[in-house]
Protein backbone atom coordinates (compact mmCIF):
# COMPACT_ATOMS: atom_id res chain seq x y z
CA UNK A 1 0.00 0.00 0.00
CA UNK A 2 1.35 3.29 -0.87
CA UNK A 3 0.95 6.17 1.56
CA UNK A 4 -0.56 9.25 0.34
CA UNK A 5 1.39 12.32 1.57
CA UNK A 6 0.50 16.50 0.73
CA UNK A 7 2.96 19.12 0.66
CA UNK A 8 2.68 22.69 2.50
CA UNK A 9 4.33 25.44 2.64
CA UNK A 10 4.23 28.54 5.37
CA UNK A 11 2.71 31.39 3.87
CA UNK A 12 4.81 34.07 6.45
CA UNK A 13 8.01 31.80 6.92
CA UNK A 14 10.42 29.69 4.67
CA UNK A 15 9.24 26.25 5.90
CA UNK A 16 8.35 23.47 3.47
CA UNK A 17 7.16 19.97 4.69
CA UNK A 18 5.44 16.78 4.33
CA UNK A 19 2.10 15.13 6.19
CA UNK A 20 0.18 12.39 5.69
CA UNK A 21 -3.79 13.72 5.19
CA UNK A 22 -5.15 11.54 7.23
CA UNK A 23 -3.25 13.41 10.06
CA UNK A 24 -4.39 16.65 8.97
CA UNK A 25 -7.50 18.42 9.91
CA UNK A 26 -10.42 19.94 7.68
CA UNK A 27 -8.88 21.83 5.19
CA UNK A 28 -11.07 24.94 6.66
CA UNK A 29 -9.66 24.57 10.23
CA UNK A 30 -7.27 26.79 11.94
CA UNK A 31 -3.12 25.02 11.22
CA UNK A 32 -0.25 26.11 12.68
CA UNK A 33 3.39 26.40 11.44
CA UNK A 34 5.57 24.03 13.31
CA UNK A 35 8.71 26.49 12.82
CA UNK A 36 7.07 30.04 13.75
CA UNK A 37 3.86 28.86 14.42
CA UNK A 38 1.59 31.55 12.58
CA UNK A 39 -1.98 30.15 12.54
CA UNK A 40 -4.05 30.04 9.12
CA UNK A 41 -6.70 28.17 7.58
CA UNK A 42 -4.99 24.64 6.40
CA UNK A 43 -5.50 25.31 2.94
CA UNK A 44 -3.52 28.53 2.99
CA UNK A 45 -0.48 26.10 3.36
CA UNK A 46 -1.18 24.11 0.28
CA UNK A 47 1.46 24.19 -2.07
CA UNK A 48 -0.70 23.31 -4.98
CA UNK A 49 -4.53 22.58 -5.68
CA UNK A 50 -3.95 19.24 -6.39
CA UNK A 51 -2.41 19.21 -2.17
CA UNK A 52 -5.56 20.79 -1.58
CA UNK A 53 -7.60 18.04 -3.72
CA UNK A 54 -5.78 15.23 -1.63
CA UNK A 55 -6.39 16.78 1.64
CA UNK A 56 -10.70 17.46 0.55
CA UNK A 57 -10.41 13.48 -0.42
CA UNK A 58 -9.75 12.66 3.03
CA UNK A 59 -11.85 14.67 4.90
Amino acid sequence: MVEAFVRLQCPECPKNWEEAPTDLPNHRENFSCPSCHATRRLAEFMRTERDLDAVKQFE
